[in-house]
């Protein structure tokens, strides 16, 4: 590679999943990656990855007051960010009725809001030296739904609209967004990752004990291979002309495609109705 090609990643929740996944892909390739832990130990971890391209830096992504100064002397330190990787992010399980709403509070802060703060500290940087991509990780949750995990479908629904929209806004600054949906992978998001609301209400139980079950079974045997998703990611960063979205797995182009086809014939149905209400000219 040469030293044109290399870039600074920096990528958030790098301790484990997705985020170890793309550190190590990208540290691989010759790239510097700066990636967020949530203690030193975890950052001594991640050093040892590559002891002069492996920057560790503690931060929780819902300390929003902390993120800037942070960035700021990551810059100086290390170099101006060239991709950012929103990772970090948790799955919740639990019927919409049985979920507190501090639950959706943590959802949004972490998923979305944790998210958006990164951005807007890259975003300037990357905009004054008209080059940069931001990639956020979402999911198949981001476009298709399950009972059970309402709270975290809205979270990802709002960070595909997120990303959509700032592909729009920062396209003539040379900025590139892409968001990646995975679909089931072997990360720990069905298991230590998932925080799991207590069961209150029996007249859920026949829709959701299966699907609860169903999916801590599967935990670890998923199709999708992270490692493989990792050098997905090096090729888009790469590409002149990336996607804005891109579902990732089988299981993800499937379901999507379900839902679109399922959602044309909706439309279609009620078009007339739909239509009803504007003005006659």
């Amino acid at each position: 590679m040469n030293d044109s090609d290399k870039k600074i990643f920096l990528i958030t929740g790098v301790s484990s999943g997705f985020g170890h996944a793309f550190a190590q892909a990208a540290l691989g390739a010759g790239h510097t990656v700066v990636g967020t832990v949530r203690n030193e130990e975890a950052g001594k971890r991640f050093e040892t990855m590559e002891l002069d391209r492996a920057k560790a830096i503690i931060l929780d992504v819902t300390d929003f007051d902390a993120i800037n100064p942070l960035l700021e002397r990551v810059e100086e330190e290390v170099g101006p960010i060239d991709v950012l990787v929103n990772n970090a992010g948790y799955g919740h399980e639990g019927t919409l009725e049985e979920s507190p709403l501090s639950d959706l509070h943590r959802q949004f802060d972490v998923n979305v809001f944790g998210a958006v703060a990164m951005i807007k500290a890259v975003l300037p940087s990357m905009r004054k030296r008209r080059v940069g991509h931001i990639v956020n990780v979402t999911s198949m949750g981001g476009f298709i739904t399950m009972p059970g995990i309402a709270f975290y479908c809205g979270s990802k629904f709002a960070l595909e609209g997120i990303s959509e929209t700032l592909a729009k806004e920062v396209k003539g600054f040379g900025i590139k967004v892409t968001a990646i949906a995975p679909g089931s992978f072997r990360t720990e998001w069905a298991g230590r990752s998932m925080v799991r609301a207590d069961r209150t209400i029996p007249d859920y139980d026949t829709l959701f004990e299966p699907i609860r079950q169903a999916r801590q079974a599967k935990s670890g045997k998923q199709a999708g291979d992270p490692s493989k998703a990792a050098q997905v990611l090096l090729r888009i960063v790469t590409a002149q002309n990336p996607p804005v979205h891109l579902l990732l797995g089988t299981d993800a182009v499937n379901l999507v495609r379900e839902k679109i086809e399922a959602l044309k014939n909706e439309i279609a149905e009620w078009e007339i109705i739909s239509r009803s209400t504007d003005f006659l000219s």
